[in-house]
């Protein structure tokens, strides 16, 4: 089958700085996967804050860009039977940086004491919702280069999804069946959904990318 035209195949900026966006989400995933591992190892901690600061940084950026991205469509009137999907998809797409930031400011605020036993809960939840993070944005990518690919990145969203749903809810068992204080319970458990959102929030791009995609091939 032949690779289908980028959706941006005339406008070589532009599709640059949207491979550039997309880079900040990937950026933004490892840095704060591995935040969540310092923090696990060390509490809150000067790496800590450190990691924090490059989240907030490459937000930062990909601010900018998204905001450059929707100008350029506007002023160039580029796809404008398909603007209002795209700027919505780049809002979704910048929403799971937010998220991250969010999360590390969560961390950075409140210090949740997590005992050892479950940081290899946390830190496998972490792990597949980033992956979630990750096959999302390839399913972006897709979408804007090569849209027949999209649904095998999307299935892979669904299946990490699903993973760190189950994950998250084996985690929240052992705490809540352990002997901790109520109050350290429900700490626990909160930081528990607020990584797991970032997988909830994968899956509804995902979803969004699915209704694109269609719009794009009839």
């Amino acid at each position: 089958m032949a690779k289908s035209p980028g959706l941006f195949m005339k406008t070589r900026f532009l599709e640059n700085q949207i491979d550039e966006f997309l880079d900040c989400i990937n950026e933004a995933s490892l840095i704060f996967q591995h935040a969540v591992k310092i923090y696990l190892e060390d509490g809150y901690s000067e790496d800590f804050e450190a990691s924090t600061n490059q989240v907030n940084a490459v937000e930062t950026n990909g601010d900018k860009l998204r905001r450059n991205i929707e100008a350029q469509l506007y002023e160039q009137t580029l796809i404008p039977d398909l603007r209002g999907d795209v700027l919505k998809l780049l809002e979704d797409l910048d929403n799971l940086i937010n998220i991250m930031q969010a999360n590390c400011y969560r961390f950075a605020i409140e210090r949740p004491e997590i005992p050892a036993e479950y940081h290899k809960g946390f830190f496998r939840l972490t792990e597949t919702v980033i992956s979630s993070v990750d096959s999302v944005v390839m399913a972006a990518r897709a979408f804007f280069r090569n849209i027949e690919a999209v649904r095998d990145h999307n299935s892979k969203v669904l299946f990490y999804e699903t993973e760190a749903d189950k994950i998250s809810t084996k985690l929240k068992i052992q705490i809540f069946s352990s002997d901790l204080p109520k109050v350290e319970k429900v700490h626990l458990r909160y930081f528990t959904e607020r990584i797991d959102e970032l997988a909830n929030e994968a899956e509804d791009i995902a979803d969004s990318l699915a209704i694109h995609t269609i719009k794009r091939s009839v």
